[in-house]
């Protein structure tokens, strides 16, 4: 999965998106709405590498023993967000798992240097470890402009699914990423995945997916 990052405009233009969702005041949690990424009914297949990363670590792909649905998002835990993002994404240099380790595709907490996969796996480790729920720390396979496969890190809160991304620097809504969203990680078990529905005419515009 490519591991490139683009410019700092970009994440200045996030990060005011997402200010502005704060001075929003905050609402009954309704997850039908388009902040959050609809998914469907029962579980899909696991990611190969996912698969392999939960054999290897089983207590971190079990069921959630508390279920919350969203965290409501503060100024403090929105800054914690922001500082988590760019600390793994400083801190990690970019590297196909190809050139690491001889594979297509291994999961794993990065060394110093990581795919996509494990910047994600690393920023919601981070955030666990700082007290966000399991639940609401969702790894997401999604698909790029030029149909090659990447992974994020989904943060669900009660102002809508927002994206931790090594490629782009800022934490946007999901429906603000270029990207066209696969399966994630279940709530309930984050050793399953679910379909996402990603219906956006704009990801077609925007990145041409068929």
């Amino acid at each position: 999965m490519n591991t490139n990052k683009k410019g700092l405009g970009t994440a200045l233009f996030g990060a005011l998106i997402a200010l502005a969702l704060l001075a929003i005041p905050a609402q009954a949690l309704d997850t039908n709405n388009a902040a959050f990424v609809q998914t469907l009914s029962g579980t899909t297949s696991i990611p190969v590498g996912h698969a392999q990363f939960c054999q290897q670590r089983p207590s971190e792909c079990r069921a959630n023993a508390q279920l919350v649905p969203a965290v409501a998002l503060n100024e403090a835990l929105w800054q914690q967000l922001l500082t988590v993002n760019a600390h793994v994404n400083g801190t990690v240099v970019p590297v196909t798992d190809q050139d690491l380790y001889r594979v297509n595709e291994f999961w794993t907490y990065p060394n110093g240097y990581g795919d996509c996969e494990d910047y994600a796996l690393a920023k919601r480790r981070e955030l666990i470890n700082a007290g966000w729920p399991a639940s609401t720390l969702l790894i997401a396979v999604v698909k790029q402009a030029n149909g090659e496969g990447h992974a994020v890190l989904i943060a669900r809160t009660d102002r809508g699914d927002l994206v931790l991304d090594n490629q782009i620097g800022s934490v946007d809504l999901w429906n603000a990423t270029p990207y066209k969203f696969i399966k994630r990680q279940s709530q309930a078990n984050a050793g399953q995945w679910v379909d996402m529905i990603d219906n956006r005419e704009v990801v077609f515009a925007t990145a041409g997916i068929n």
